[in-house]
């Protein structure tokens, strides 16, 4: 490349690069920042120092609240991530029948708020529940159902990661192993255990962190735990106390940065420990452990399939439980608080826009870190802000998008309330996962793709245009399939930023749950379940449609 064109890209492309850095700034560092700076300041605007800090330590409940987070979000994650690995184990290192059923049932809670797990609970155990004696005169309402709901919650998410933990076992270690006399359960403690163990470590973490910044679970069916999530939605919506929020979610951001810190040290390792070629592993059939994990895998998919199940029966239920005539009067949202029908209407614009908005933005983040070979501090500091939003919880965040855009010296103050802010805040909360995606897609192609380009003298846009997008075009897909499936489930991330006209059906649930209409809480819960699984599915056909008209190249 000559070096008069070199100088025609710089321009373009360190364009490219404010753009990005600008947006990621505005929608992720300044709101975090503008969180930090708020727990210094008192009420009126004053400079408070460490005054807002002592003021809620000294409150006779705050240690409570955060041995309760911490208590139960660590027994949360042990369960849930211990359910996961039998469950991961059955599915990839037996012949068990019927797996692919089994992996379907036990991924169907992705596509629910964990407000639906509450809510069946509820149905079930609850005061008026089913099966309210099961539990021996114990109350589904606190610590016991927080952790029965959160594992239902975080079973599928924890799953994913042991599969594909399971899934990179070394084929010829457990060959090693048997033909020196090693049994099943020998290779399991000596072969399968350790190769899996880093990816059993970053699943506790993730799910630690999941259940700790949660929010919808403790507000159905926490009763009166205190947990730090239930703290700041009581000192911001309830007290309108922003400073003292903004201390509780410092709180909660410690942990969660803590949390990442681990994770991205344990993932570092994780990677090292994959770097040797390695053959997949063929499971060779034996009858007691394969029936052994086909009842333990029923067990759980029938658990599964009966919680769902349960909200979709009351959702369905005239008057519970003295008329369970099926009809359809818990869907008159319009009756009932939290928004009608608007808010579904809201949800469903949400998820669009951060579908897009989220998919093309990740996709340019990615790119100009992975593949452009100027301006590297930049781009240093470009993933750096991207990957921030994996340590910050959805409330401080939400938190501090109030304190951001909600600022009178703001210029960008005409967004608040507006459902534009809701999607800017979904993507930001959502972004780092979605941004991690997009530069695995972009890492596969070889470099020397660019060093062709540039020799023949091909600008980047133009390799941008013709290679590089068209091979993403399917990370981007499930990128945009991962955006609407969590702007239809969230509430941590946009429970404080919702005016009148931009309710949400998430927010829907709680308000009506609030109010003890908890058949239409039910009913709108399911509606935005079956909502993302139809979404996922349509995105999963364009997603075909695309790559088979500009890709044909893939299936030869």
């Amino acid at each position: 490349m000559s070096r008069v064109q070199q100088m025609n890209e710089r321009g373009p492309l360190l364009l490219l690069l404010v753009v990005g850095l600008l947006a990621l700034v505005l929608g992720i560092a300044l709101p975090v920042g503008s969180l930090l700076a708020m727990s210094f300041y008192a009420a009126d605007g004053s400079f408070a120092g460490l005054s807002n800090f002592s003021s809620y330590f000294g409150s006779p409940n705050v240690g409570r609240s955060l041995f309760n987070s911490l208590y139960l979000s660590a027994l949360s994650a042990l369960i849930s991530v211990g359910l996961a690995y039998g469950y991961a184990y059955a599915l990839t290192q037996t012949c068990m029948p019927g797996r692919r059923f089994f992996r379907a049932v036990a991924l169907l809670p992705i596509l629910a708020p964990s407000l639906l797990m509450a809510i069946s609970l509820i149905y079930l155990f609850g005061n008026q529940g089913l099966l309210r004696g099961w539990l021996g005169g114990h109350s589904i309402y606190g610590p016991l159902g927080i952790v029965i709901g959160s594992v239902l919650w975080t079973l599928p998410h924890a799953l994913l990661i042991m599969l594909t933990a399971l899934a990179t076992s070394d084929g010829r270690l457990h060959e090693a192993a048997a033909s020196l006399g090693a049994g099943r359960w020998r290779i399991f403690r000596t072969v399968t255990l350790p190769a899996s163990r880093y990816g059993l470590l970053i699943s506790l973490v993730v799910v630690f962190v999941m259940v700790l910044t949660d929010f919808g679970v403790p507000k159905v069916i926490g009763g009166n735990t205190q947990v730090l999530a239930t703290d700041i939605y009581k000192q911001v919506i309830g007290q309108q106390r922003l400073q003292m929020g903004a201390v509780v979610a410092l709180l909660l951001l410690l942990p969660a940065l803590l949390a990442f810190w681990v994770e991205q040290r344990l993932r570092r390792a994780q990677g090292a420990a994959l770097t040797v070629r390695a053959v997949p592993y063929q499971p060779k059939a034996w009858g007691r452990l394969d029936g052994a994990m086909l009842l333990y895998c029923s067990l759980i998919a029938l658990l599964l399939i009966a919680v769902m199940g349960v909200a979709m029966f009351a959702a369905l239920a005239t008057y519970w439980p003295y008329n369970l005539t099926p009809s359809f009067n818990n869907f008159r949202f319009d009756m009932m608080d939290g928004g009608g029908w608007a808010s579904y209407g809201n949800s469903i614009k949400l998820a669009l826009g951060c579908a897009v908005l989220g998919a093309g933005l990740t996709f340019l983040s990615a790119y100009l870190v992975e593949k452009p070979r100027r301006f590297e501090a930049g781009r240093g500091l470009l993933n750096a802000i991207a990957s921030l939003p994996m340590a910050v919880p959805g409330l401080a965040l939400g938190l501090g998008y109030i304190l951001f855009f909600n600022a009178g010296w703001n210029p960008l103050h005409g967004l608040y309330g507006t459902l534009s802010l809701l999607v800017i805040c979904t993507v930001a909360h959502f972004y780092s996962v979605a941004h991690i995606t997009q530069l695995a897609a972009l890492r596969q192609l070889d470099p020397e793709y660019e060093l062709v380009a540039a020799s023949l003298g091909v600008p980047f846009w133009t390799t941008l245009w013709r290679v590089h997008l068209p091979v993403s075009l399917p990370a981007m897909m499930q990128v945009a399939a991962y955006f609407f499936i969590n702007a239809m489930t969230t509430v941590s991330a946009v429970v404080f930023l919702y005016s009148p006209e931009t309710t949400l059906a998430s927010v829907a649930v709680l308000a009506m749950d609030d109010a003890g209409d908890i058949g239409p809480a039910a009913a709108m819960a399911v509606l935005i379940f079956l909502t993302a699984a139809l979404g996922r599915f349509l995105i999963a056909l364009l997603e075909r449609m695309l790559i088979k008209r500009t890709q044909a190249w893939r299936a030869r």
